[in-house]
């Protein structure tokens, strides 16, 4: 086992699961990996539900995302700020062909994660200035 020095707590954004899916299986795979050889950090799963019943998943999962709803990936990034994630490893398929109309692609999927994630580190390394004068 492995420690981890800083990061105590790692989310994996993708597919999970029982949902039947390469990335589902690469992301559960790496997920567990994690968590086997990095005693004492905590990793969660948030993975993205492509139908609205979403799936039986392990308690390893603390937040569903939809997958054609981009403010659900707005209350991921609040969800992993609240929980104090350190780091989020973000899993995606290569190819995926945005749908425009929806509102679903992978960057803004990132950007929304990152808007809400970056001000909490950059805060934390600079307890003298706020968010936005760091950004």
């Amino acid at each position: 086992m492995v420690s981890t020095g800083k990061i105590k707590r790692i989310a994996f954004v993708g597919n999970y699961l029982p949902r039947q899916c390469g990335i589902a299986t690469f992301t559960t795979d790496l997920c567990e990996s994690f968590a086997a050889a990095y005693f004492g950090t905590t990793c969660i799963a948030l993975p993205v539900n492509d139908t609205e019943a979403g799936y039986t998943y392990p308690p390893r999962v603390r937040f569903e995302l939809t997958e054609k709803d981009i403010r659900s990936y707005h209350r991921a990034a609040d969800f992993l700020n609240i929980n104090n994630v350190d780091l989020v490893c973000l899993q995606h398929a290569v190819f995926t062909i945005p749908n425009y109309h929806e509102g679903y692609t992978i960057d803004d999927n990132a950007r929304a994660l990152m808007v809400s994630v970056l001000p909490k580190s950059i805060t934390r390394k600079n307890h003298d200035k706020t968010s936005s004068e760091c950004i």
